[in-house]
């Protein structure tokens, strides 16, 4: 909720808006949104999460024990930010590097790591890769790994739900290497003339892989693209998680009314690699990681906290075994669940197995089987 009175997040697609200073102090004369108390302490500890999770599922990837990972190191508040103002019924169309929106929304650690290891027990059934979450029963849609195709198909739900007459919204998040497709480029043109309820969360963390944010684009800003699609179009500081409750809350609030869709670019850094089969070293310099860690997102929201006499360190050991805890649990019983059965992948093709499939999945049960599982 907005504090009342608030401003408008700046017109200027060059501004980049903040409430936040690096000291967790809301800014002399900014209007800061309402969060209270308990949801306050709620976001610490989703942050804190996903930064543990991320810490713990690397190291387990460098070991041998998972074939794939992704890291959120440093964008943990564009997550979070995100997340809150969203409502059950929304639809969120995430990239690869926003498990924070689904744990906020009810993904357990549990879920999370048997998706990791597409066991059995793995919501996706392990026909997804490592980090490619969907979960049907939060509106988490499927991660793709090509880049960009969530676009277009957000804005489709998104009319969707403008057809049923709901005043539900959509956000897909994105990188700003994605803003060079052609799928950024229909769904935004489709989404600003039919005006789709739908927000476009660019996350600039400066890096498509090993191409920088000045090698994409020749604009000043990404989300100054919104004026050519008839959007406003917002910048934000993404380490400030309270600026980014206030724009997402005021795209939410627009997209409800009616008056159609928001181009947001929030502003971090990937402090990680794009994956854990990058070696960011051999493109970028060094001195930026640590200058932007000066920055970070769950530090200033921990400064924050604390200027409110809400955080302590009991508390924070606290909610640092209980996530540890529940990540050594769910490793451990994650490990011990056998590989889907091999003819699951015959599955949910059709509602019904077709002839052709059953005939197939006959040909590939009577083939020689590995002792070890497939």
């Amino acid at each position: 909720m907005l504090a009342k009175g608030a401003p408008a997040a700046p017109s200027s697609e060059e501004e980049i808006f903040s409430l936040l200073d690096d000291n967790g102090q809301v800014k002399k004369g900014a209007r800061a949104p309402e969060v209270s108390d308990q949801a306050a302490l709620a976001l610490y500890r989703g942050l804190v999460q996903v930064r543990l999770v991320d810490d713990r599922m690397m190291k387990l990837q460098r070991q041998g024990r998972l074939g794939f990972y992704m890291l959120s190191t440093g964008e943990e508040a564009t997550h979070f930010g995100g997340a809150f103002p969203l409502r059950a019924t929304d639809w969120v169309f995430p990239s690869y590097r926003e498990p924070g929106i689904a744990f906020w929304r009810g993904y357990t650690v549990l879920e999370y790591t048997n998706q990791l290891f597409g066991n059995a027990e793995d919501p996706v059934k392990g026909r997804q890769m490592p980090v490619h979450h969907s979960a049907k029963w939060l509106n988490f849609v499927s991660i793709s790994s090509p880049v960009g195709t969530q676009i277009p198909q957000a804005v489709g739900m998104a009319m969707a739900a403008k057809s049923q007459k709901k005043d539900d919204v959509a956000i897909v998040y994105f990188g700003e290497g994605a803003t060079s497709t052609g799928q950024f480029h229909v769904g935004m043109n489709f989404a600003g003339v039919f005006k789709a309820p739908c927000i476009f969360f660019c996350r600039n963390n400066g890096w498509a892989i090993s191409t920088s944010m000045e090698k994409q684009t020749a604009s000043k800003s990404f989300a100054i693209k919104a004026l050519a699609y008839g959007m406003p179009g917002v910048r934000v500081d993404g380490n400030d998680l309270l600026a980014v409750i206030q724009v997402v809350t005021e795209a939410t609030e627009r997209a409800r009314r009616g008056e159609g869709p928001t181009f947001i670019e929030a502003v971090t850094y990937r402090r990680g690699g794009h994956s854990s089969s990058d070696d960011p070293s051999s493109y970028r310099d060094p001195a930026e990681v640590t200058k932007w860690e000066a920055h970070d997102p769950i530090e200033r929201w921990r400064r924050h906290l604390a200027s409110r006499k809400l955080w302590t360190q009991e508390l924070h050991d606290k909610y640092t075994k209980e996530i540890n805890d529940e990540i050594a649990e769910a490793l451990k019983h994650a490990e011990k669940v056998a590989m889907p059965p091999v003819e699951s992948m015959f599955d949910d093709v059709f509602a019904e197995l077709t002839p052709q499939l059953i005939e197939q999945r006959a040909e590939l049960m009577a083939m020689p089987r590995a002792k070890g599982g497939h």
